[in-house]
């Protein structure tokens, strides 16, 4: 349990992270519906009615890797995509759900998991430096500090805690 359950700003940042944790399940969800929805269909001919659709410049570094992934993409390659973001949709549900209840075992899981994101996110933003990708990287930073934070102020509510108890009971013969 959260080390100071009973403290609104704790529930309501804890919570706060759940929120957000549940919304990347969401952005992923709903971008893999929509790949997953391209099966079967002329791949180049939605490429092009989304990119004319956002005024895209089709010369735009991001439109090329846009461009390159959809000419790449396959069956094959949907259903691999699916798994796996199946998979980070599911951890991502998991750790809202017991960010939400307040659980511990959620909290080590974001601390893991959000570090495990940092090093590729900073290396990206080192390679192309956009103001999202710095957003990003802050954010998680944030969060995995905010996670240790709370879980290093429960170490200490226990060890007070046990402190103050004082010695077990003593045996005398």
């Amino acid at each position: 349990m959260h080390p100071t359950v009973h403290d609104p700003e704790h529930i309501k940042g804890v919570r706060t992270v759940a929120t957000i944790e549940f919304a990347k399940g969401i952005v992923v969800i709903l971008a893999g519906l929509g790949a997953f929805s391209m099966r079967h269909k002329d791949i180049w001919g939605v490429a092009e009615s989304f990119l004319e659709f956002f005024h895209v410049n089709p010369y735009h570094h991001y439109v090329g890797v846009f461009i390159d992934l959809i000419y790449r993409l396959s069956d094959v390659h949907l259903w691999k995509i699916a798994v796996v973001a199946s998979i980070y949709v599911t951890l991502r549900f998991i750790e809202a759900y017991g960010l939400w209840y307040l659980c511990a075992w959620a909290e080590w899981l974001a601390i893991a998991s959000g570090s495990i994101y940092i090093p590729f996110e900073a290396l990206d933003l080192i390679h192309r430096p956009t103001w999202f990708g710095l957003l990003i990287v802050v954010v998680n930073v944030l969060i995995v500090l905010y996670m240790a934070w709370l879980r290093v102020e429960a170490v200490k509510k226990r060890h007070k805690a046990r402190h103050a108890a004082g010695p077990g009971p003593s045996v005398s013969s």
